[in-house]
């Protein structure tokens, strides 16, 4: 993967793991807030994070000691 790809697709995860927080916030300021939507955000949001982590880790350059 290109850095700029690398750079581009970081870039949209966090975008979207951001997006998650608010509408997890949307539903929490609900009445009665949807446990499984919610539980679904959560779920994606966590992967999102992980492919965060993943991709970020890719941007480190190897160093041969």
């Amino acid at each position: 993967m290109e850095p700029n790809e690398l750079a581009v697709r970081l870039h949209n995860f966090r975008i979207e793991h951001r997006d998650l927080d608010f509408a997890l916030d949307a539903i929490r300021a609900q009445g009665t807030p949807d446990q499984l939507q919610a539980a679904r955000l959560k779920k994606r949001k966590l992967r999102l994070k992980d492919e965060i982590m993943r991709l970020e880790t890719m941007q480190i350059p190897d160093i041969i000691a």
